[in-house]
């Protein structure tokens, strides 16, 4: 058995140093010195065991049995998810149906700053509150490539817009993870993150069109964004307060969406944005495409939504579903917390037939059929599909190593250690705890089981509101999202530029960053007179 040990250097200050240089030299060699994604996840990777082994003291066999898992988590189902979301998009494109899509958002708005805050905002939500494990990053860039963005702008706008949806995730699982964690109701937690959320979440749209355009896209489509993200803010401030904090997501998707599309109907941006692969418009337009090609065209999308919300939501359905998974010990393991307790994540959960992957396979499957895409064409469209994400699949697994190395060793521990022994200050510092355990896991469900119940030790240590923190911890980790290796390995093998995740990450981190300060800022204002007001029972 091996028992963590949150401070082994005598010194919490130093023990949070070491424990945060594998993911520094994670981020270093990919977005400083622009090492190859999989050369960098390696270097992370034994960075991670070497301390482990030496001065956590971890026996080696268990650090290479939790790489293992890692690695075999990162393949299934991350790269299970990719696989068959970038198989689908390759049936999309043989008949041609994949510019369907497109030429249908652009018809809302000839802007290319408001079809993106379409797809990736508004859109991107609505399959982010079905399902997570980075499916709508691996959706959304495609689509926003077949508007004309290059890929890497739709990858980091894309993985940015992802984190607008992320306190909630899939059906709540973050919320209901962090009510098992701290033991405070989970309608509670769900008041509290959308009492912060909604004015993190209402900031996306302004990056996204500063990303996209600079300061002239700010300038001329800010309509487009205070629309969307004040859509979204209130649909998820009052569905989290008021109904269900499980829908919160979908239905601030759809009020975000109806809020933009009203506003299309009685302005336009100043200027326009036209994709830069937009044909020319002085020739001849082509035919308009027919309703039903259209509709054919976004089949998969539909059948996604039907497939998704038919397994999130109890019912004879789930069930069954759940009656086939396969869940063990991951052999070797046995590892066990500072409370004496054993580590959940060394219990390997194979939800094989309900799996975000596997569902996108059979509406893979549903789409070939529908868009009359021959048996032989689809199978050599998966073989390619497999054989272009060869070198994605190695990193996400490294990555993955590397993130449950560092978990199981007690590195995330010790740096949560540390933040807890700052007093009061740790108010201005919970929301950071969230953002590393995002980046490290790649899942606010995983950071808000990592650090929910430290987050409530430390505030009732410093005097703080425990909801708060709690809260802060999934409201501050979404922005982890933008610099989790996991989603930008996502978006950089859909789209077919896998080695370029260093650019990905340098294009999103200052924003990550920038927009987790507010989030600090904003809890820091709740924890004192100015916004206690906002807490329940404060």
């Amino acid at each position: 058995m091996f028992r963590q040990v949150p401070d082994p250097l005598g010194h919490p200050a130093l023990s949070a140093l070491l424990a945060s240089l594998p993911l520094l030299v994670l981020l270093t060699l990919l977005g400083v010195l622009r090492t190859a994604s999989h050369r960098a996840a390696l270097g992370g990777l034994a960075t991670a065991a070497l301390i482990a082994a030496t001065v956590y003291r971890m026996p080696l066999p268990q650090v290479v049995d939790g790489a293992a898992e890692g690695a075999a988590f990162g393949l299934f189902p991350i790269v299970w998810i990719v696989l068959n979301a970038v198989w689908i998009n390759r049936l999309q494109r043989v008949g041609g149906h994949f510019d369907i899509v497109g030429r249908t958002f652009s018809s809302l708005s000839g802007d290319l700053r408001v079809q993106a805050v379409l797809i990736a905002y508004c859109f991107g939500a609505m399959i982010e509150s079905l399902s997570g494990f980075g499916t709508p990053i691996a959706i959304t860039s495609l689509l926003l490539l077949s508007l004309g963005l290059g890929p890497l702008r739709a990858a980091t706008v894309a993985t940015f817009a992802n984190t607008a949806p992320a306190a909630f995730g899939s059906v709540g699982n973050p919320i209901q993870t962090l009510a098992k964690v701290t033991a405070y109701p989970a309608h509670d937690l769900g008041v509290m993150v959308g009492r912060q959320s909604a004015v993190i979440a209402a900031l996306v749209p302004f990056v996204l069109l500063l990303m996209l355009d600079g300061r002239r896209g700010l300038t001329e489509a800010w309509p487009a964004a205070l629309t969307a993200g004040v859509g979204f803010g209130a649909g998820q401030f009052l569905c989290s307060n008021y109904f269900a904090y499980q829908l919160t997501d979908i239905v601030a998707a759809l009020c975000s969406t109806a809020a933009l599309i009203a506003l299309l109907r009685v302005w336009k941006p100043r200027g326009r944005l036209p994709a830069p692969d937009a044909p020319d418009t002085s020739e001849d337009s082509p035919p308009p495409d027919r309703p039903p090609e259209i509709a054919r065209a976004f089949s998969p999308y539909v059948l996604l939504i039907a497939l998704f919300a038919l397994i999130s939501y109890h019912g004879p359905v789930q069930r069954f579903l759940a009656s086939q998974d396969v869940t063990f010990s991951w052999p070797g393991l046995d590892v066990h917390g500072t409370d004496g307790r054993p580590v959940a994540v060394t219990v390997f959960d194979f939800a094989w037939l309900g799996a975000s992957g596997t569902l996108l396979l059979i509406a893979g499957i549903l789409t070939a059929v529908i868009l009359r895409v021959p048996a032989r064409r689809a199978v050599r469209c998966y073989a390619q599909t497999v054989y272009g994400l060869r070198r994605a699949a190695l990193t996400i697994a490294c990555v993955l190593a590397l993130s449950y190395v560092m978990n199981l060793s007690g590195m995330a521990v010790s740096l949560g250690t540390w933040l807890a022994g700052l007093g009061r200050a740790f108010a201005l510092l919970s929301g950071f705890l969230g953002w590393f355990g995002v980046a490290l896991t790649g899942s606010d469900t995983s950071s808000n089981a990592l650090f929910g119940a430290m987050q409530v030790s430390a505030a009732r240590q410093a005097g703080l509101n425990p909801l708060l923190m709690a809260a802060t911890n999934s409201t501050g980790g979404v922005q982890g999202k933008a610099a989790a290796m996991q989603n930008l390995v996502i978006a950089a093998g859909a789209l077919g530029i896998s080695g370029r995740e260093g650019e990905i990450l340098r294009k999103v981190i200052g924003w990550s960053l920038g927009v987790l300060a507010a989030l600090c800022l904003l809890a820091w204002l709740q924890s004192t007179s100015v916004l206690g007001w906002t807490v329940p029972g404060g």
